[in-house]
């Protein structure tokens, strides 16, 4: 596309109405319109409202893109996502319509998810969320917290954000304890931990985090089973992905007291329904899937975007997607 050619670009799912402020879209020329949607394209409106645009900005995995979808938006050219991979679009139907899709870097390095997973990991042992509303209305201590020095961290997967989860968690004096399908003992000790075996994971963990990629492999790996192997006073915190755990076999352990709590940034429907039953659970403490949502991670999610979108328009795209 030659710089003269007029385009509209729509960055979606801008939530917090960050985007603007954080890259120079300007720097794209005058002949480029932006559009800033800060509210989710209902999936029945989709076609209707991106059908105008050649370029579509997606943050991570908000707004997935169909192959039906595709088909119906007869004007894109580009799709940018936010991240290194993603599982919300279909890449054989863009490759098959032409289209150039290009990602960003990661981010922080997993350093923010981790951050926010032990700060779930707190509000859990200290019942942070309970106290923080007596608070506000005027009540004074009622719920004993437990410490996590001396605890077991039981880690699913210890990649790059497992490994710095052992970290943190023996910074605070907890013992690190790891499994994975093809995890070995040497690269478990190389990532902080020691490895067990699966059932010893769920039963040992004191705090059972999750770290694993969401693959049809690992889809629902923590069922009923696996959260009745664990301990009724221990805590399960994920950050990952929703899918990994059978929500309905979680909700049914929270409500019966078989698990103590649970910390939740991810579910299987995003953005959480208002009348979802986990936002009903006080044992249950859960936040916007905010792990990867800093003004570090954004700014470079956004400022690689309006590079993609440059470097196309010049014919020379960068980190263009290739699938692993």
């Amino acid at each position: 596309m030659g710089q003269g050619d007029g385009i509209r670009v729509a960055v979606l799912d801008d939530y917090q109405r960050a985007a603007a402020g954080l890259a120079d879209w300007a720097g794209l020329g005058p002949d480029v319109a932006v559009d800033f949607l800060d509210q989710p394209v209902a999936p029945d409106e989709a076609a209707r409202r991106l059908a105008p645009y050649a370029v579509l900005c997606l943050m991570r995995e908000r707004m997935p893109l169909t192959a039906g979808l595709i088909a119906a938006l007869p004007n894109l050219r580009l799709v940018v996502f936010t991240g290194g991979r993603t599982h919300a679009i279909d890449l054989d139907a863009l490759a098959q319509a032409g289209i150039t899709v290009c990602h960003t870097r990661n981010g922080e390095g997993g350093t923010a998810t981790a951050e926010l997973a032990f700060a779930l990991i707190l509000a859990c042992a200290r019942h942070l969320p309970q106290e923080f509303t007596n608070m506000r209305e005027g009540r004074w201590q009622e719920t004993i917290g437990t410490t996590l020095d001396g605890r077991t961290l039981g880690l699913l997967g210890l990649g790059r954000i497992g490994s710095r989860m052992a970290a943190i968690g023996a910074a605070f004096g907890m013992v690190p304890i790891a499994w994975s399908p093809n995890l070995t003992p040497e690269r478990a000790r190389a990532g902080g931990a020691a490895l067990v075996p699966r059932e010893a994971l769920f039963r040992d963990a004191d705090v059972l985090s999750l770290h694993m990629v969401l693959s049809p492999a690992t889809r629902g790996m923590v069922g009923a089973d696996e959260l009745g192997l664990m301990r009724p006073e221990a805590i399960l915190i994920n950050t990952a992905r929703g899918p990994l755990v059978d929500e309905a076999a979680l909700i049914a352990a929270l409500r019966s007291g078989r698990l103590a709590a649970a910390g939740l940034d991810v579910y299987d429907s995003e953005p959480l329904p208002p009348d979802h039953p986990l936002r009903g659970l006080p044992n249950a403490v859960l936040t916007p899937h905010l792990g990867y949502v800093t003004r570090a991670t954004y700014r470079m999610f956004y400022e690689d975007t309006v590079e993609a979108i440059a470097a196309w328009r010049r014919g020379i795209p960068v980190r263009v997607y290739a699938p692993s």
